[in-house]
């Protein structure tokens, strides 16, 4: 028999969320609320983690199934009708119990809309469970506001004897502070022999999970309660007011935490990292700075305001002007980027490659030393090393029906307001005159220049002003003569 398993209460309604997506798919600092619950309850479980959906569960299923790689393996079972926790966790049955056997000692208990409990606080409640010799341990906490909490009751000699739910609570009941967060460790084969004893004798008519401690208490088990360090931790969201709130409580987690690491925030306010970043020592972030996704930023770099870097893999010593945005880029070491640039998915600059303002990438590979400083697009190539790109240069990669890549092999310089019709090969050490379009492979060290002959016409340009002086003068009368006619005229 394994130690913990673990059930995800992931089957609500949700519906003051007032939204088509499923409440757990919101996310909270770029993560599902349901990956955060899912993967600190694989983080502590050596047995089954169960997911239990309800309301979308197709969504939720198809969410967890692409994401075991990084909250961890789980299995879902359904509540069709939505009766109740305790009703929820007992489909869990065919699951946690085999042939009558429990499959763990313990059993955690969470819900999924409560993203804020750490790790730390779930293992350190199951440490105090087992220490204690406990049937049951809850996680409850002080709040200065209880409404929707059930509060916990205890006796005269404080232990807890009771939870109850806010719409069953008395006057005096609801004037408690301690309420119950919903989160449980408690003796797998208790739970699901007292599972079967719940009835739902309640103001809702349901299934209620509260009323295992009634159950213990009864039958003279011993229930603890572990209060939790942090109230902000048991926050629940069930509504976008709540949701913003959470958003704000991780990412200033987040931002402490990499402030510990050694990374560096001008404004912290302002910086917004979501919880799959990664950043190195010595990095500088300035204001208004947003990495988000699967990032990954090594030691040293400087990211000026305003620039965005999503799902991106940034290497040391990397440089990124203001305003820049990534997405899907891979950006070794000692390059630069920016100012306003975009790097779109697909993109490599390799070392000391140089991306300057305005210039757009997708789906090219710059190679190391190169560089497109200037008002450039960059769609569809493979670029060689130390290969400058003028101002002005254009990949056409696309001819109406299907994209066509551009080659520009080692050492080729591309003068300024070039263009490249897809597909086509410019050689090593090829030369690119500025104002060509290049229709056809240009060998190895040739120059390539397809511009009209230059025509220089000796005194056309004062003729030219002549005739229009002329054009102008026979148009519009002088002044003087207007006035003239025009006081005649008022004098009559």
């Amino acid at each position: 028999m394994k130690n913990v398993s673990a059930i995800v209460l992931a089957a609500g309604l949700g519906t003051r969320m007032r939204s088509k997506t499923a409440k757990l798919l919101h996310p909270v600092a770029g993560r599902p609320m349901i990956w955060y619950m899912v993967a600190a309850a694989r983080h502590v479980a050596d047995a089954q983690v169960v997911v239990v959906v309800g309301h979308q569960a197709a969504w939720l299923r198809a969410f967890l199934e692409q994401s075991q790689s990084t909250c961890g393996p789980c299995e879902t079972v359904l509540q069709a009708r939505p009766m109740g926790t305790a009703h929820a966790v007992r489909q869990t049955r065919s699951v946690l119990m085999h042939k009558g056997q429990a499959v763990s000692r313990h059993c955690l208990l969470v819900n999924g809309d409560t993203p804020l409990l750490t790790r730390a606080t779930i293992k350190r409640l199951v440490a105090r469970h087992e220490h204690a010799n406990a049937t049951l341990t809850m996680l409850v906490s002080c709040l200065p506001d209880p409404k929707g909490y059930g509060r916990v009751v205890r006796g005269r000699d404080g232990h807890i004897v009771n939870v109850v739910e806010e719409r069953d609570a008395s006057h005096a009941e609801r004037a408690i502070r301690e309420v119950n967060v919903g989160t449980y460790v408690v003796d797998t084969p208790f739970l699901f022999q007292a599972l079967e004893m719940i009835q739902p004798h309640n103001a809702q008519r349901e299934y209620y999970l509260t009323d295992l401690i009634g159950l213990a208490v009864t039958r003279g088990c011993r229930v603890i309660g572990v209060r939790a360090s942090d109230a902000s931790e048991c926050l629940g969201i069930n509504s976008r007011q709540q949701l913003a709130g959470a958003e704000r409580v991780m990412r200033q987690r987040i931002r402490t935490r990499w402030l510990r690491k050694g990374v560096t925030m001008l404004d912290p306010e302002t910086t917004f990292i979501d919880d799959g970043v990664t950043i190195g020592r010595d990095t500088v972030l300035y204001p208004g700075v947003t990495l988000e996704g699967n990032t990954t930023i090594g030691a040293d770099c400087t990211i000026r305001s305003w620039s965005r870097v999503t799902n991106s893999v940034v290497g040391k010593v990397v440089t990124i002007e203001d305003h820049s945005l990534m997405n899907g880029a891979v950006i070794e070491d000692q390059t630069t980027v920016g100012p306003f640039a975009r790097l779109r998915p697909g993109t490599i600059l390799r070392r000391r490659a140089r991306v300057g303002n305005f210039v757009e990438v997708k789906n090219t590979e710059l190679g190391a030393d190169s560089k497109a400083n200037h008002l450039t697009y960059l769609g569809d190539a493979s670029i060689g090393t130390r290969v400058n790109i003028g101002a002005g240069t254009i990949t056409c990669n696309y001819d109406g029906y299907q994209k066509h890549r551009t080659i520009l092999e080692d050492d080729a310089f591309i003068g300024s307001g070039t263009q490249f019709i897809a597909p086509v090969t410019v050689g090593k050490g090829a030369v690119v005159g500025a104002g060509s379009t290049i229709t056809q492979d240009v060998p190895s060290d040739a120059i390539a220049l397809t511009r009209s002959p230059q025509v220089n016409r000796e005194t056309m340009a004062s003729r030219r002003r002549s005739r229009a002086q002329t054009v102008v003068r026979s148009s519009f009368p002088n002044k003087s003569q207007s006035s003239s006619r025009t006081g005649g005229q008022a004098r009559v």
